[in-house]
C-alpha cells in the first residue's frame, strides 16, 4: 500500500473520474441527467421511474460508452429541454443518433432518438429501456396496452419471472407506493418486459426489440432507428422527507450465520500461496475449486488448489465442468477417480455441463446436454459419499430459467455478478436491493434442499452472454468487466457487507464472495492487472476485513435490523456470548448521520481515515473505541459495534 493513495482510490480502487448528474426540474417533476440518459424520475420527490435509457449494445451484449457532443440543457420553472448528438462506436463499427429530452411541469417527460449506423452494425439491442423500480412495485397492478391496443390487466412479478412477464408493448400504467399514477408509453417498436432481478439489478426492464427475433442483428447504413418514449404522471405532489438521519433498531433473532468462503481459480494458486498467514487468518469456511478440461485443468491444478485449501484452514469444494454429451458418465467416473488419487478431499462436488456456462435466452432452443439429474447420480457413483450439489455456474438468471432436479441433489448453488447491465457506482450499490427476492425465489426453487451462493463478485469471473469478461486495462467502470477496480476500494467492503447480510437473512447455507487473490481478491499479490494504490504482496483489500470479522460467526443466530433507509445504509446483527454484534455500512458517496441503538461496548470504524492503517493489519477489527449513540458514517464507511442487548 502506497502511503497516500487518493481519496478516489480509497473509495472506488480507480482515479478515473465521473462526471457528476445534472438534476433537471420540471415544478414537481424532476429527473437526474446521465450521460445523456434519465434517472431516478421523481414526483414532488417520489421516485415514479428508476429509469430511461438510450442504449446501444455490441454483439455480446456489452454497452456502448457513447461519446456526446452538441449538448444543450435549457431549463426554467415550468420546464426543461435538453438535445445532443452522439455516436457509439468500436474499432470495427459506429451508430450515431440525435436525443431530445423535454420535460414539463403538467408531470409530461417525453424522450425521443433517432440514428443510423455509419457502417453494417451488429447489435444485440439499439434503443430505449425503461426501469421500474421494485421497491412498492413488487407484486402490484399494472395496466398493460399491447400493440393492438387492447389493454389487460396484470402484475409486477413477486417471485422473479424467469422469461418475460409482459411482451408485445405499447404502455404501462401503475401506481406508485405514494399514489402517483404513472403511465409509460414506447412507440417507435414492439417492447416487451423482463425481470431484471434476475442478474440482481433492482428494477423490471423494458425493452425495445423482443428477444424471440434474430439477435444479433445487423442495422444497414443509413437505415434510420426513431422511437419515443413518454411518460405521464398524474397525482398530488407528496412532500419529500427532510430528516437525512439513518434510524437503526434491533429486532427479534432469526435463522443462523451462514458460512463464508471463497472462490479459487487455478491462475491463482501460485500467488495464493505466496500469501497464506493473512489468508489463513480469514478463516473461511470453504474454497471453491474450479476444474475445466477446456482450460487445461488436471491432476496438477486439482492438487495445487487442495494444497492452497489446506494452508487456508478451508474445506475445498469441487466445481467442474463436464465436456461430454454421449461420455458424460465416463468422463465424472475418471474425475472421480482423479480425485480419489488426490485423496478424495472434495466434501462437496458441484457438476455443470459445459453448454450451461452459456446462456440461453426465452425463445431460443436450449443446446443439447446429459440429463441434469443422469450427471447426478453419475456423481453420485464417483463420489460416493459426498454432498452432490446442482444448479449453475453461472448466474442465477439460468438457474431460474433450467430449474435443477431437487430429488437427485443434497445442494442448490448459483452466482451472481453487479456488473451484468451497468458499470456505474450507483448502479452496483443497486443491486443489493434485489439479493432479499433472489434469495426468496432460489429458496422455492431448491425446497426442501438448502442454497448456497457464489463464488460472487461485483465483476464478473464469467460471461454466460458473450464470449468473455471484457478486459480492463484502463481500471475503469464498465459493464461486465473481468477485474472491477471496486474490489480494491472501501465500496467494494461496503457492497460485501450488505452480500453477505441481504443473502443471510434470506436463508442462504453458504455464501462465497470473491477469492483469495486476483481480480477478485481479498489480498493483494503483484500481477499483470491494474490495482493503483497498491505496491506490496499480502497489502489487504477492503473487503478483507468483514469476511475475516464476520466468518468467525457461522452458526450463531442472527438478528432483524430495521433501517429508517436501507436504500443508504446496509445492516447485520449477529447475537454472540458477549451480546449483539452489529455491523453497518453506509451505501452512498456521501456522510451519513446514524442513530444508533444504545449501549454498545465498543465500536470500530473502517472509513477513509483507517484505509491505510487496515491495508496493513489482518487484525484491524480487534481494535476498537468507545461506542457512541450517534454517528456519522464517511462515505462507504463499515462500522461494526460489540456488545448490545
Amino acid at each position: 500500500m502506497t502511503d497516500q493513495p487518493s481519496r478516489d482510490i480509497r473509495l472506488f480502487g480507480t482515479d478515473e473520474p465521473v462526471q457528476p448528474p445534472r438534476l433537471l426540474r420540471a415544478g414537481p417533476l424532476s429527473a437526474e441527467l446521465e450521460a445523456g440518459n434519465l434517472r431516478y424520475i421523481r414526483y414532488g420527490g417520489a421516485e415514479v421511474l428508476r429509469a430511461v435509457s438510450y442504449v446501444v449494445r455490441d454483439r455480446d451484449w456489452g454497452t456502448y460508452n457513447p461519446e456526446i457532443t452538441e449538448l444543450g440543457i435549457d431549463e426554467d420553472a415550468q420546464g426543461f429541454t435538453v438535445s445532443y448528438r452522439a455516436r457509439a462506436a468500436d474499432a470495427g463499427q459506429a451508430f450515431a443518433y440525435a436525443a431530445r429530452i423535454e420535460g414539463r411541469a403538467d408531470g409530461t417527460l417525453v424522450f425521443e432518438a433517432s440514428g443510423a449506423a455509419e457502417s453494417p452494425f451488429l447489435t444485440n439491442r439499439t434503443g430505449f429501456v425503461i426501469l421500474h423500480p421494485i421497491a412498492g412495485v413488487s407484486g402490484a397492478p399494472v395496466t398493460i396496452t399491447h400493440t393492438d391496443g387492447r389493454e389487460v390487466a396484470g402484475r409486477f412479478p413477486e417471485l422473479i419471472d424467469p422469461v418475460q412477464p409482459m411482451m408485445d408493448l405499447r404502455a404501462l400504467a401503475h401506481v406508485t407506493p405514494e399514489g402517483h399514477r404513472v403511465t409509460c408509453l414506447m412507440e417507435g417498436d414492439t417492447y416487451e418486459m423482463e425481470d431484471q432481478r434476475n442478474w440482481t439489478d433492482a428494477s423490471y426492464k423494458t425493452y425495445v426489440r423482443p428477444l424471440a427475433l434474430p439477435w444479433p442483428y445487423e442495422l444497414a447504413p443509413g437505415e434510420e432507428v426513431a422511437q419515443r418514449i413518454t411518460v405521464s404522471v398524474e397525482g398530488a405532489e407528496i412532500a419529500a422527507a427532510t430528516d437525512e438521519t439513518v434510524t437503526v433498531t434491533l429486532g427479534p433473532s432469526f435463522g443462523e450465520m451462514p458460512a463464508l468462503g471463497m472462490g479459487l481459480d487455478p491462475d491463482d494458486t501460485a500467488a495464493a500461496l505466496t500469501v497464506t498467514a493473512p489468508l489463513a487468518a480469514m478463516g473461511a469456511a470453504h474454497l471453491i475449486c474450479h476444474h475445466d478440461p477446456r482450460r487445461g485443468h488436471g491432476t496438477e491444478t486439482l492438487r495445487a488448489q487442495i494444497d492452497v485449501a489446506r494452508a487456508l484452514g478451508a474445506e475445498p469444494w469441487l466445481e467442474a465442468v463436464i465436456t461430454s454429451v454421449d461420455g458424460f458418465a465416463e468422463e465424472i467416473a475418471a474425475l472421480g477417480r482423479m480425485v480419489g488419487a488426490l485423496g478424495a478431499p472434495f466434501a462437496t462436488v458441484l457438476l455443470s455441463p459445459a453448454p450451461d456456462l452459456k446462456c440461453t435466452l426465452p425463445g431460443s432452443i436450449w443446446p443439447e446436454t446429459p440429463d441434469a439429474a443422469e450427471i447426478a447420480a453419475a456423481a453420485r457413483a464417483a463420489f460416493e459419499g459426498k454432498r452432490i450439489g446442482g444448479g449453475m455456474f453461472s448466474y442465477f438468471t439460468e438457474l431460474n430459467r433450467k430449474r435443477p432436479p431437487i430429488a437427485a441433489l443434497d445442494l442448490v448453488s448459483f452466482t451472481t455478478s453487479a456488473m451484468v447491465h451497468a458499470g456505474d457506482d450507483r448502479s452496483v450499490i443497486e443491486t443489493l436491493q434485489a439479493l432479499p427476492a433472489i434469495a426468496q425465489s432460489a429458496a422455492a426453487i431448491a425446497a426442501p434442499l438448502p442454497f448456497a451462493v457464489g463464488p460472487s463478485a461485483i465483476g464478473m469471473r464469467a460471461n454466460p452472454y458473450g464470449a468473455a469478461p471484457k478486459p480492463n486495462p484502463g481500471n475503469i467502470r464498465q459493464a461486465m468487466s473481468f477485474n472491477d477496480p471496486r474490489q480494491r476500494g472501501l465500496l467494494g467492503a461496503a457492497w460485501t457487507l450488505g452480500y453477505i447480510a441481504e443473502f443471510a437473512g434470506g436463508g442462504a447455507e453458504a455464501i462465497a464472495l470473491g477469492g483469495p487473490v486476483g481480480p477478485f481478491g481479498a489480498v493483494h499479490v503483484p500481477g499483470d492487472l491494474p490495482t493503483p494504490g497498491y505496491d506490496r504482496a499480502g497489502a489487504l483489500y477492503p473487503p478483507y476485513h468483514p469476511l475475516k470479522a464476520l466468518a468467525r460467526h457461522r452458526g450463531r443466530p442472527l438478528r432483524r435490523v430495521a433501517l429508517s433507509d436501507p436504500a443508504c445504509v446496509t445492516g447485520l446483527a449477529i447475537d454472540t456470548p458477549t451480546g449483539t454484534e452489529l455491523w453497518l455500512a453506509n451505501l452512498t458517496a456521501a456522510p451519513v448521520p446514524l442513530a444508533l441503538p444504545p449501549g454498545a461496548a465498543d465500536m470500530t470504524l473502517l472509513t477513509e481515515a483507517e484505509f491505510a492503517a487496515a491495508a496493513k493489519t489482518p487484525d484491524h477489527f480487534d481494535h476498537t473505541r468507545p461506542a457512541t449513540d450517534t454517528l456519522t458514517l464517511g462515505a462507504y464507511g463499515l462500522v461494526r459495534l460489540r456488545g448490545l442487548t
